[in-house]
């Protein structure tokens, strides 16, 4: 039984696999001429289509709109009951139908040539009667199902799918679409974090700053730091220009020499314990880019300064793991 199973497991996926790659031939000036027809669209690409087709066509519209070519999906029996009000004359119609004769997309037709919209339809039937209203006929036919009985959509709504991403990826490339505009698209994702968040979306700013002067004595620093909670203070001269930074590392090396101590420890300046190469890092660089550098010099927080050496911001790997920036 298991043999039987995993048998037809296998069938179904070399069969479906089967469907995709005899798509390779088909890609021809028919696919040029279908994005050609979306990149000029300045509407909408409407996706429309019945059962498994319509849920393909949900897809693609999904596709298309994240990679910077506006669409929706047209349910065609919600689209002869008023949804046709949602089309404009600045649209392109992508139609999916298997047969081609799809009842609920034919019955549509009239109105969309009536508003004289350019139509790609994706079928399995080149004579079909949607074919040969198609102003672009992408063949997505395939010589079997995945269903044994020869029923169920399968190869065929598979087919269409990567026939679908085939025509999106084209036009992604074709409109010079980079990973900042899809990430403008899904700023909720980790896509977007990562490629939307700046360092001044998450520094520390104004009193938040722990900072101490370079004269200050090492008491006031162990003040400072603990009062702002960031494991590290800034050192600045008299000017406002940073001149190093300590952290709770040095601390605890400081501590670890208190055997050796003449009793002046604390009061001395921060000028002597003080990192005098503290790492920056500006503050309209990508959130991601910080935690690349923090694990280049491993470090956990990065000082922003403006072009004068002028103390702007601490951004903290805390603040950066808070966002799930990776």
């Amino acid at each position: 039984m298991t043999l039987g199973i995993l048998e037809e497991g296998i069938r179904v996926l070399q069969i479906e696999a089967a469907a995709i790659l005899n798509l390779v031939k088909k890609i021809d000036a028919k696919f040029v001429a279908a994005v050609e027809y979306c990149y000029a669209c300045t509407g909408r690409i409407v996706v429309t289509g019945m059962g498994k087709s319509g849920l393909i066509g949900r897809k693609m519209s999904a596709t298309f709109s994240s990679t910077g070519s506006p669409a929706f999906f047209l349910h065609p029996s919600e689209g002869i009951h008023g949804d046709l009000g949602m089309i404009s004359k600045d649209d392109l119609v992508m139609a999916i139908s298997n047969s081609g004769e799809t009842e609920e997309i034919l019955r549509i037709l009239p109105s969309l040539k009536r508003l004289n919209l350019k139509m790609i339809t994706l079928t399995g039937n080149l004579q079909s009667t949607l074919a040969k209203q198609s102003d672009v006929m992408l063949d997505v036919s395939v010589t079997e199902e995945a269903c044994p009985l020869g029923l169920a959509p399968t190869a065929s709504t598979t087919a269409t799918l990567a026939m679908g991403d085939a025509l999106a990826v084209a036009l992604l490339q074709k409109r010079g679409f980079r990973k900042e505009d899809f990430a403008s698209f899904h700023p909720g994702g980790a896509l977007g974090r990562n490629l939307l968040l700046k360092v001044s979306d998450l520094m520390h700013q104004g009193e938040d700053i722990p900072k101490v002067l370079e004269d200050s004595p090492m008491k006031e620093v162990v003040l400072e730091m603990t009062a702002k909670k960031l494991g590290m203070t800034t050192v600045l001269n008299k000017k406002g220009d940073l001149v190093g930074v300590i952290t709770d590392g040095d601390l605890r090396r400081l501590i670890r020499s208190l055997e050796q101590d003449d009793g002046t420890l604390f009061s001395r300046p921060a000028s002597e314990l003080m990192n005098p190469d503290p790492k920056t890092i500006a503050s309209d660089a990508l959130a991601a880019k910080a935690i690349q550098t923090m694990e280049t010099h491993s470090v956990t927080s990065l000082i922003t300064v403006d072009y004068k050496n002028k103390l702007n911001g601490i951004i903290h790997l805390h603040d950066l793991l808070k966002k799930r920036i990776a």
